[in-house]
């Protein structure tokens, strides 16, 4: 199963990802809840949440279905406004990426500060 851990910078919401990111596990994230992944992180921009950073250190395996999530979930948060990035894939997580070529369109760093730097600093509101 899929799971997710989550933390906060100042302007950076991060999921650390374990398991393994496709069809089967993507519909059990969230302990069978019925939700997956993309789902989650709009989820997350719908509270505001408008950088996302998905760690995927301890992300195993991921599939075509887990591609087409990741995608999904990319394509919905430029339509808002919002940024995804990707961070640490194993080299088994990188060599589907670069094979898919999804690596082209979101962007993957293996450090976390320099991922969380990568980010347009949030606008500060008019006071």
């Amino acid at each position: 199963m899929l799971e997710y851990k989550t933390r906060r910078t100042a302007h950076v919401t991060i999921l650390d990802l374990t398991g393994r990111i496709s069809l089967s596990e993507a519909l059990a994230f969230g302990a069978g809840s019925g939700i997956n992944l993309g789902e989650v992180i709009r989820k997350f921009v719908e509270e505001g949440h408008t950088r996302i950073l998905l760690n995927l250190r301890d992300v195993t395996y991921i599939d075509s279905s887990g591609i087409g999530e990741l995608f999904g979930a990319h394509v919905s948060l430029q339509r808002q406004g919002a940024e995804l990035r990707l961070l640490n894939p194993n080299k088994t997580v990188r060599d589907v990426l670069k094979l898919t070529r999804l690596d082209k369109f979101i962007d993957v760093k293996d450090d976390e500060r320099e991922a969380i730097q990568s980010f347009s600093k949030p606008v500060a509101a008019a006071g």
